[in-house]
């Protein structure tokens, strides 16, 4: 037996040669080019010797001379080739002979006889085995375009030397045979070191079977069964199998005969494969065909050691070593099949991005294990680094189950225990292939996966423990919102509160017996006041920006529907906070809704609507508003809050009437309140105005009246006059909304109770006041123990006091409310809400010095625009104005007479050409006529798509909802759905930690979903890179994780590749990581789909086509040059 072996290959088969050589007592010797230090296999061996080659570090292991400097060096008395590389090239052979060295494999003649497919054939011929109609070999692209039309369409271009599919093409035209021949030529030599090329005959629907051969030094020759290596893409085995499922017997003998007949004919030695195509379809359906004989060990031999219980490596050293098949106890009566084996390739190959090979490092690696699970690998490590330089491949997974299905079902279960991250798998698409129930079944063709291109969208890996780990890693380094400074979770604050205990019921179990008409009569009978708490939506929009995520909200839901059952409604949605969950938070705000109802089974959930804009800023198509009222009311909303901007009751009556005709839930129409109408100098908003305006809501179909005051500028006197008035006029209940800007609301609340109003909005105490709504720990204590008493207790609003201001401690970088009230918002009239926004958008433009100036300012823009109702989305025009003529520093009476000689914001010229419809006071001319001078603003309502129409009403929830989030708020919803890609949900995590990062010597707990948790703990951070980058080094669930994240306070000092731009059509760019060599010139003229240029990595060879006809007029790249995927390859005008 050898005493050193040298393999000349790497990786696994590296790694599975060194075992195989242990176990027979030699020392072993790996070699590796500099790129490839990192490999496990140098690590495996006993020795190991850096080999070089000019050019990339694949042709070091292509390089006999090095091999064999190497081997002499090492004192190596055998040389295992392995598959790949040089396993097949004769050269190698014959120097280890001239040089004393044993050659695991075949001599070089065999070699050169069984590695020529064109020679193998004409063995083929003479064994009496059936091959198919091919061409000689030849590396001349015409001569071959011309011999094909013997071979007729569709056929195969296949490498000389070939092998794993590579140098091989399948042709279905004849004019698509020249790129084949280049692109296969071109990979044959880059991989094999040998550009030849021959065409074959296509079988149509084929399975591919293998036969396992073993030959002595003495001329024995034996079979170790068949594999089945049908399931394929793009010519390279995916999954193999042995023995082949479903094969009739009489053919699986007649395989074995001619597959001995091949072997012997060449007096073939050592392993080796002899190939065959079976057809499945067509009038030759059950004939087999030779194609080829690989003279080597083949990637899939794993499947037959399963089977067989026959170690083929260790029998190719062995017999290389001069034993017998003999010798080895090989006998072919004994040779059974024991149940069946299967082999799934796990590699970096992406099935999103075409397959795309994926680079990087290995963060995480869990591997499956148990009964019938082996695991052959040698690249893959937690920390390792994929290079674009090798194979693909991480790890052979194999299985064995007594029979196919079990197998199967062994294989699933596997492939789900695997874990790898920080660079893309194939592993879901395996996934996918071993769930089809075909394949299940066994019947099996090498289009498989041609047939089946849903495979290609299989359900990815969610990898949700890295996506939240990169999100808080991002933002323990850079701090957006600054430090915790001490800062603790918010729910440790809540009551203690029985929750096993069901709620009682409430609103919504009256609604749902009475129905909205009978629960607006109710509304009125009642002598009690009714609350609504706006905590849920309106108090953090008007003090934190809106930015209370949906984490917070709904721990503090199950407390209040237990606690204060008596409420009339929580306003819990709606208004900005759709747009701000999508924008802003990475949520999606009908995960929220569905969740707070769920949480608040016993009181009515009440959203605001902006009428037939729904929650957005423009009008839609009534079926838009439809579906949108329809969906919210399924998923949770009970009152809807409706309104207009302009107090347009046309604009409202689309709502009103879905409402009405398609939920069971409460119309609310609200009368968007400015202006003071006891001042006698008022004559726009008086209160005849008002009563007119409620009748037409009434007659429009409200259940309920609501005076909506956004700025707070409803006195008590007119609060009681205005809410008698209504109630005397109309049966209807009256609900009042106020923000205490001023801070005297509550006596507007009390003045509005003494006139009789039925239900008011407040929020909880620490939520309250200023911009917000009047506190309702200051109601439920006003109306203790009078007529009109609320029937809250004190005590249970006040025990989720300290919850709340909790909340809102942690969310102080988002405090931009007032400090204290403030009486001028009786002159500039700015609603509560946009107060708040409107002070950090004047922050973020340089004029927080001046805001008294911007107030001034709105002020003089509404009178200026006709004097609005002023709420979103008027609100916004309004402000937009004022902020641009204190940014310009325009004088009001100058804008005001001569607006065609400013910029004007683009709000204002559409709100002049009526987008949001028409003013209560009329048009302010000849302002207006003035800003439209020469324009013509689009203002019509844009008709939704046939494919949007159909998804609003798709019989799926997410269906509908992911279309009515795009036709609302496109932009913000492309950013949501970026953060779910890129962060994945990030609702569950702690906001403590959303916010500010982790802590070291902390551990955090992150819940997923129940029963399902992350612990995630802080050990390190890096120096930046050059370029920017730390390195953060977490432990998620108790395991170490290096997380790359980019600290945006440091400007990198690395210059980049340039980047192509997506959305230029004339940048070509690089599809992946790997080496480019351009094919044009500067100046060149090109046609689209020319190759411009080609890319190789991990031995994978493809095109890069021209984007556009034009010319070449710059090239990202000079020669071979390593790129990353996206770097700019050329420009093309």
């Amino acid at each position: 037996m050898f005493k050193k072996i040298l393999v000349a290959n790497r990786g696994e088969i590296a790694v599975r040669a060194f075992r195989a050589a242990y176990e027979t007592g030699a020392k072993t010797v790996a070699v590796y080019p500099y790129e490839d230090r990192n490999s496990v296999h140098r690590l495996k061996a006993d020795e190991a010797y850096e080999i070089k080659a000019e050019g990339s570090p694949v042709r070091a292991y292509l390089s006999v001379d090095e091999i064999i400097r190497v081997a002499k060096e090492s004192g190596a008395d055998a040389i295992y080739p392995g598959y790949g590389f040089l396993s097949e090239n004769p050269d190698l052979a014959n120097a280890a002979r001239e040089n004393g060295i044993a050659f695991v494999g075949p001599a070089a003649e065999i070699l050169e006889l069984a590695g020529d497919k064109v020679n193998a054939k004409a063995a083929a011929i003479r064994a009496k085995v059936p091959v198919l109609a091919s061409t000689e070999s030849s590396d001349d692209v015409a001569k071959l375009e011309k011999e094909s039309d013997k071979i007729g369409f569709p056929l195969y271009v296949k490498a000389v030397a070939g092998g794993g599919g590579r140098g091989m093409r399948k042709v279905e035209q004849k004019a698509d045979l020249k790129q084949a021949l280049e692109a296969a030529m071109q990979e044959a030599s880059s991989a094999f070191g040998d550009p030849r090329v021959f065409l074959e005959q296509a079988v149509i629907r084929p399975r591919h079977i293998e036969v396992q051969i073993l030959a002595d030094l003495e001329g024995n020759v034996m079979h170790l069964l068949e594999r089945d290596c049908s399931i394929q893409r793009r010519n390279q085995k995916v999954v193999e199998i042995a023995p082949a499922p479903h094969l009739e017997e009489a053919l699986r003998q007649q395989l074995f005969k001619d597959a001995i007949a091949f072997a012997t004919e060449i007096g073939y030695q050592n392993a080796g494969t002899v190939e065959f195509l079976i057809e499945t379809e067509g009038p030759n359906t059950g004939k087999h065909v030779f194609i080829e004989m690989n003279p080597r060990i083949q990637v899939e031999h794993t499947v037959t050691e399963e089977v067989t219980d026959v170690d083929l490596v260790q029998s190719q050293l062995r017999i290389a070593a001069g034993q017998t098949l003999e010798d080895l106890g090989l006998r072919q009566e004994d040779i059974k099949p024991h149940g069946f084996a299967i082999q799934c390739r796990i590699t970096t190959e992406d099935p999103a991005a075409g397959f795309r090979p994926d680079t990087g490092m290995i963060t995480t690696y869990r591997s499956p294990g148990g009964a019938g699970i082996r695991l052959d690998g040698g690249t893959v490590t937690t920390g390792a680094e994929v290079s674009p330089h090798f194979d693909s491949l991480l790890v052979k997974l194999i299985t064995r189950g007594r029979d196919f299905r079990s197998a199967v079902e062994r294989t699933r279960r596997a492939l789900a225990e695997f874990r790898i991250r920080g660079v893309a798998t194939n592993i879901n698409f395996l996934q996918a292939v071993l769930d089809d129930e075909t394949f299940a079944s066994g019947e099996l063709s090498t289009h498989f996966i041609d047939e089946r291109p849903e495979l290609m969208q299989a359900r990815v890996s969610q990898d949700r423990g890295t996506k939240v780990l990169q999100w808080l890693a991002e933002v323990t380094v850079n701090k957006p919102f600054g430090s915790r400074d001490g800062k603790s979770d918010p729910a440790l604050k809540l009551p203690d509160v029985d929750l096993g205990t069901s709620a009682p019921s409430g609103t919504k179990q009256l609604l749902a017996e009475l129905g909205p008409e009978k629960f607006a009569a109710w509304m009125r009978e009642q002598n009690r006041v009714l609350v609504t708490d706006t905590t849920f939506r309106d108090a953090h929009q008007s003090l934190l920006a809106t930015r209370v995520r949906s984490k917070d909200l709904i721990a503090a839901a199950p407390y209040v529907a237990r606690m204060t059952p008596q409420l009339l409604s929580i306003e819990a949605w709606g208004g900005a906070t759709y747009d701000v969950a999508l924008r802003f938070l990475g949520e999606d705000p009908w995960e929220r809704l569905e969740a707070l109802r769920a949480q608040l089974p016993n009181i009515c959930i009440q959203m605001l609507l902006r009428g037939r804009n729904t929650v957005g800023y423009t009008p839609y198509p009534t079926e838009v508003t439809d579906a949108f009222i329809k969906e919210a009311a399924s998923t949770g909303v009970d009152i809807f809050r409706i309104f207009d901007a302009l107090n347009d009751v046309e604009q409202m009556a689309p709502a009103i009437k879905a409402v009405r005709e398609h939920t069971g839930a409460v119309a609310e129409v609200g009368l968007s309140y400015t202006g003071n109408f006891l001042d006698p100098n008022e004559n726009l908003y008086t209160l005849d105005y008002w009563l007119n305006l409620a009748e037409s809501v009434v007659s429009a179909g409200a259940h309920v009246l609501a005076i909506k005051d956004m700025a707070g500028l409803l006195r008590p006197k007119a609060a009681a006059t205005l809410v008698g008035a209504l109630r005397e006029k109309f049966e209807l209940p009256v609900h009042l909304h106020t923000h205490d800007t001023a801070g005297g609301q509550l006596a507007t609340l009390l003045a509005a109770v003494d006139a009789g109003v039925d239900a008011v909005d407040v929020a909880s105490a620490p939520m309250a006041g200023t911009t917000s709504q009047p506190s309702a720990s200051g109601l439920v204590a006003a109306l203790a123990n009078t007529e009109r008493d609320t029937e809250i207790t004190l005590e249970s609003v006040t025990n989720l006091e300290p919850y709340w201001e909790a909340v809102r401690k942690v969310y102080a970088p988002f405090e931009s409310g007032l400090p204290g009230p403030t009486g001028r918002v009786y002159r500039h009239e700015i609603p509560g809400g946009q107060l708040s926004n409107l002070r950090q958008q004047a922050i973020a433009l340089g004029l927080g010095d001046r805001f008294e100036l911007v107030e001034e300012m709105y002020s003089e823009a509404n009178r200026i625009l006709g004097r609005p109702p002023k709420v979103t989305p008027s609100s916004k025009v309004v402000g937009d104005l004022a902020l641009h003529l204190v940014a310009v520093d325009a004088n009001p009476a100058e804008f005001e007479a001569n607006p065609q000689k400013f910029d004007i914001p683009d709000s204002v010229i559409g709100f002049m050409a009526g987008e949001l419809g028409d003013l209560p006071g009329g048009w302010p001319e000849p302002f207006r006529s003035k800003v439209l001078e020469g324009k013509k603003p689009d203002i019509a309502i844009k008709p939704i798509t046939t494919e949007d129409a159909a998804g609003i009403s798709s019989s799926e929830s997410s269906v509908r909802r992911r279309t009515l989030n795009k036709l609302l708020f496109p932009a913000p919803t492309k950013e949501f759905e970026r953060m779910r890609t890129t962060y994945g949900k990030l609702t569950n995590v702690p906001t403590v930690d959303y916010l500010y990062g982790l802590e070291p010597e902390t551990e955090h707990v992150v819940e997923l979903r129940k029963g399902l948790q992350l612990f995630v703990g802080l050990e390190a951070i890096s120096e930046a890179d050059a370029k920017g980058f730390r390195t953060v080094m977490a432990k998620l669930n108790g395991q170490l994780r290096p997380v790359t994240v980019r600290d945006h306070s440091i400007s990198s000092v690395e210059s980049t590749a340039e980047k192509a731009d997506p959305a230029n059509p004339s940048h070509a760019a690089a599809p992946f990581t790997g080496v480019v060599t351009p094919k044009v010139e500067v100046g060149q003229s090109v046609s689209a789909g020319q190759p411009i240029a080609s890319i190789e990595a991990m031995k994978m060879e493809a095109s890069i086509a021209a984007p556009i006809s034009g010319k070449i007029v710059r090239l990202g790249v000079a020669g071979p040059t390593p790129v990353e995927g996206g770097d700019l390859i050329a420009v093309i005008e």
